[in-house]
């Protein structure tokens, strides 16, 4: 549903394309012949083509950014669990995990159908589903996906209107004013896109029944700020590749060390905010110690990316940025779970 906008991907996800490291080795090495020759390829199924269980599933896991999907549905359980100041339910859970997932998923569905033809400009992207040849007939996708934001949104809005507003301010402003608006535009694209993560957290809050509980308000201020450096490290690593798809990444527009210095003004508010939340009622020395531990490691990493702003170190610091989000997700669920 979200999807940061920003907003937020772990060592095993994927930004943007949502995928594991092993799939982003199989975008970056494939070649400009392979992916020509697999439009050339006799297609069967429809709209699909048939390749097995496991190649839909694939298929799937890219189109729909499952991968994505799971983190902000971390975020949005770490709402969940503020609000309710400790253990939500399994009611409440079930309807965060079912209503934010869909929705995200077709968010999701709709960017890389309106991005496909930018998408086929650069190596991290040239293998998705859209891109390939692996769905062949796409007419499909955008009603798919339209239909997985606007299911959950319906089905909730009769019992729990804030809920229903996140999910569908998550899925507007990841589609319409990240993808469609902003990203193609401005190098800002991602500075305000990254409040659909937010929004994400807002939804499992509001599906707690206390969508502006301060703890919550505080998270989608961390996933806010968080979101920017973690896709300009990304843009880093892929510098080349955004100029050449014409996209106005930050780091298409400054110098490498620059951006990096970017991305610090970013972390730094990112980690302090982060430790902040120490004082929340329940949170104590088991979120706070995991959290100041990653923490450490994540300026660490932007300090190397300043003195040395290569691919490799940006590639470090995007997988830091991963670890920091979801250690600090699970440290603020653990805690808040545990009953001392």
């Amino acid at each position: 549903m979200w999807l940061v906008l920003q907003f937020p991907a772990l060592a095993f996800w994927q930004p943007e394309v949502g995928c594991s490291a092993r799939i982003d080795d199989i975008e970056t090495n494939m070649s400009l012949t392979k992916v020509t020759e697999s439009f050339e390829q006799p297609l069967e199924g429809g709209a699909i083509k048939v390749g097995g269980w496991r190649s839909a599933l694939q298929t799937a896991v890219v189109l729909f950014k499952l991968r994505i999907v799971f983190l902000l549905l971390m975020a949005a359980t770490g709402g969940a669990f503020l609000a309710a100041g400790g253990w939500p339910g399994w009611g409440v859970l079930l309807l965060t995990w079912l209503t934010g997932g869909m929705a995200a998923a077709g968010a999701s569905s709709l960017n890389q159908y309106w991005e496909r033809q930018r998408d086929g400009l650069m190596g991290r992207t040239r293998s998705r589903p859209l891109v390939n040849g692996d769905i062949t007939d796409p007419g499909w996708v955008p009603w798919v996906g339209l239909g997985l934001i606007l299911a959950p949104v319906l089905a909730v809005a009769w019992f729990n209107r804030p809920l229903a507003f996140f999910l569908a301010l998550g899925a507007f402003i990841y589609v319409g004013i990240y993808t469609i608006w902003l990203k193609p535009r401005t190098l800002l694209n991602i500075v305000i896109g990254g409040a659909a993560g937010s929004a994400a957290v807002l939804s499992g809050s509001a599906a707690a029944g206390f969508w502006n509980a301060p703890g919550a308000l505080a998270l989608a201020a961390i996933l806010f700020l968080w979101t920017p450096f973690h896709f300009w490290s990304l843009a880093i690593l892929y510098r080349d590749e955004y100029q050449r798809a014409d996209v106005p990444m930050l780091p298409t527009q400054t110098t490498p060390q620059k951006a990096a210095w970017w991305v610090m003004s970013h972390t730094l508010p990112t980690g302090l905010l982060s430790l902040l939340m120490v004082t929340l009622p329940g949170l104590g020395w088991i979120f706070f110690l995991p959290v100041l531990a990653i923490t450490i490691d994540l300026f660490y990493r932007n300090v190397q990316l300043i003195r040395d702003p290569s691919p490799l170190n940006a590639r470090k610091l995007f997988m830091s940025s991963n670890y920091y989000l979801l250690v600090l997700l699970l440290a603020i669920c653990v805690d808040l779970a545990l009953p001392w």
